[in-house]
């Protein structure tokens, strides 16, 4: 089994987990999080890996960082992890390339993620996670555009973006290149 499939498995029964322990029905938390029931009982069941703005959705719901959720079915964090052990996640629709560079805590407010895109990759969130999530953006190769809110940044390498993020946001890669980028997530 690929190191991403292992991570849809334990992703898919710890959303399931998440719903029960908020006493939801598919239906309910279909409602919440504007995501169709079918998608969310699919997603449950591992039988498709939920998109990046799927999982955006979900977090917003149950008040966690995407790294957060994520951190809790890629294992136990370690204070030092190596290039190898990192996990990874893949939104194969979209062409988003998502890398835990640091392993998250429940007690610590910051991480790092690494992310690519592929040359045309377009991700949009509608809110954020966790309202007034602080976010630094740092691209390591390629060019980047965001918009948050209404303001757009087009970020090239070597460039740095701070934001905190209260409402949508959007990343694209313009390409003709992939954009690889650093992100670093700090908690309000």
């Amino acid at each position: 089994m690929r190191e991403y499939d292992l991570v849809d498995a334990r992703l898919a029964a710890r959303l399931a987990a998440l719903r029960a322990e908020h006493g939801w029905s598919l239906d309910d938390l279909a409602e919440r999080t504007g995501v169709s029931r079918s998608t969310l009982s699919r997603a449950e069941r591992a039988e498709i890996s939920p998109t990046a703005a799927t999982l955006n959705r979900l977090c917003h719901v149950y008040g966690r960082t995407m790294s957060r959720l994520l951190g809790e079915v890629e294992g136990e964090p370690a204070p030092l992890l190596r290039a190898a052990e990192q996990p990874r996640w893949e939104d194969r629709a979209s062409g988003f390339v998502r890398r835990s560079v640091s392993p998250p805590h429940p007690g610590l407010r910051g991480e790092l993620v690494e992310g690519r895109l592929t040359a045309g990759a377009d991700l949009a969130y509608d809110r954020p996670p966790v309202p007034g999530l602080e976010q630094h953006l740092w691209v390591l190769e390629g060019t980047l555009d965001v918009t948050a809110g209404d303001t757009e940044h087009r970020l090239e390498e070597g460039d740095c973006l701070r934001l905190r993020v209260w409402g949508a946001t959007r990343f694209r890669c313009p390409g003709p290149e992939a954009v690889r980028y650093l992100l670093a997530v700090v908690l309000p």
